[in-house]
């Protein structure tokens, strides 16, 4: 498989997800329907029962690919997402995910920069009119990718690992591509736990 780097299930549909990174070097086959899949895409597994009862034991699953990351703006590329994702709305090597009470998707990317954007966190809907319309929710650092997201229990605490900011061609421990999160020139760049609440106390994305 194209790199699984996380494999989740939600609470809410039953469904397993899996970020399946990126892989350039095979062909296509039923599961990993793009060669030199540059983007990555996301694996649905879908088990016998929907729901919160579903048998995660079951020996038969279903299977979709929801969402093949990459700039739908490029046709070459043969990104699949909502038809009405927006320009900022689209993402490369997904990496790591989570899922919010809602049965929502949060999806972290980590090694984006090779295409053009930052890693960071995108979130969707995974069922309904909004399925696949991912948007961004969280940028990360130069050099640094977004990883380890998840939630309080009552989803007003979002929690993302920030790793690695500044490893970028050129950039140095003395002179580094930025001093995230200080900004201090006396202080070294240093990975993070980036901690997100919104200002009025609710629920992270309402």
């Amino acid at each position: 498989m194209d790199r699984p780097e996380d494999v989740e299930p939600n609470p809410v549909t039953g469904t397993i997800y899996v970020m399946l990174t990126n892989n350039t070097r095979r062909k296509a086959d039923q599961v990993n329907p793009r060669p030199k899949n540059k983007h990555g895409h996301i694996l649905e597994m879908i088990p016998p029962v929907h729901g919160k009862d579903a048998d995660h034991a079951a020996l038969k699953f279903k299977e979709e690919v929801p969402l093949m990351a990459g700039n739908p703006a490029n046709a070459a590329e043969g990104a699949k997402y909502h038809p009405d994702v927006s320009a900022n709305g689209w993402l490369s090597t997904p990496d790591n995910c989570a899922v919010d009470t809602t049965g929502r998707l949060w999806i972290a990317t980590g090694d984006a920069p090779k295409s053009g954007i930052a890693d960071g966190v995108w979130a969707t809907d995974v069922e309904g009119d909004g399925r696949m319309l991912t948007k961004r929710f969280f940028a990360a650092p130069r050099g640094a990718e977004l990883c380890g997201p998840c939630f309080a229990p009552d989803d007003r605490t979002f929690f993302g690992a920030v790793q690695h900011p500044a490893d970028e061609k050129n950039s140095t421990f003395s002179n580094p591509s930025t001093r995230w999160p200080d900004f201090k020139e006396d202080m070294p760049t240093r990975p993070s736990v980036v901690v997100v609440t919104k200002s009025d106390g609710g629920v992270i994305g309402s």
